[in-house]
């Protein structure tokens, strides 16, 4: 398999027909390599428009949608950044490519200790992995610049809205299958917010996500 080939088809064919066009997104996903994030058994579909399952319920989004999700949140330099979901730490490292700091959480232990030591491998010394239940957010190093939540929700918790500052971008899937919706929240003021659906998509659900309130008759 010629790796950079790959890559190029996946950039070429997959993302940039898809309205990602912002270079430096681009230009990372040459950087930072996907394949050394992708479980052994499935490296030879590292680059395909799928999600890679990881164990655990978890998965790798399609890579048009961590793409996406990227260029809308607009990753700056000093920015400090929370991804809900590390599950193989690609994500992860792709926002600690441009963040300050990036603090990435896991229900799954596993899933920690694995991202963590291909982190390290790499040598990304700006990502902290924890484990925890983060569906409402990680309030230990809040607020936040940036909010990447790596799986759906299905209604979004005010407690997550919460640790973003004024001017904060978080990028989340909502919504119940088969209808989701990927959307950009900007935090405009302390008390307002506004969300921009950006495409419709399928996520699988965070552990523990909270639910909204069913009828039943």
């Amino acid at each position: 398999m010629n790796l950079e080939k790959a890559r190029f088809n996946m950039i070429e064919q997959q993302i940039r027909p898809w309205d990602v066009l912002d270079q430096d997104v681009l230009d990372l996903l040459f950087v930072v390599k996907r394949e050394e994030f992708v479980p052994l058994a499935y490296r030879q579909l590292a680059f395909a428009d799928i999600e890679i399952p990881l164990g655990h319920a978890a998965c790798m989004l399609a890579p048009k949608i961590e793409a996406h999700a990227l260029q809308a949140l607009r990753v700056r330099k000093n920015d400090k950044a929370l991804e809900i979901g590390t599950g193989s730490g690609y994500m992860a490292a792709l926002l600690a490519a441009h963040a300050d700091h990036v603090w990435s959480v896991d229900i799954v232990p596993e899933l920690t200790k694995s991202a963590l030591a291909t982190v390290k491998r790499l040598g990304i010394n700006n990502v902290t992995l924890e484990t925890g239940d983060a569906a409402l957010g990680w309030k230990s190093h809040a607020p936040y610049d940036v909010i990447m939540v790596s799986g759906s929700l299905p209604q979004l918790p005010p407690e997550l809205l919460a640790q973003l500052k004024v001017g904060g971008r978080m990028f989340v899937i909502t919504g119940d299958a088969p209808v989701m919706t990927a959307q950009l929240v900007t935090r405009t003021a302390e008390e307002t917010y506004q969300s921009v659906s950006l495409f419709e998509t399928m996520a699988p659900t965070l552990i523990n996500a909270p639910q909204p309130a069913r009828f039943t008759f």
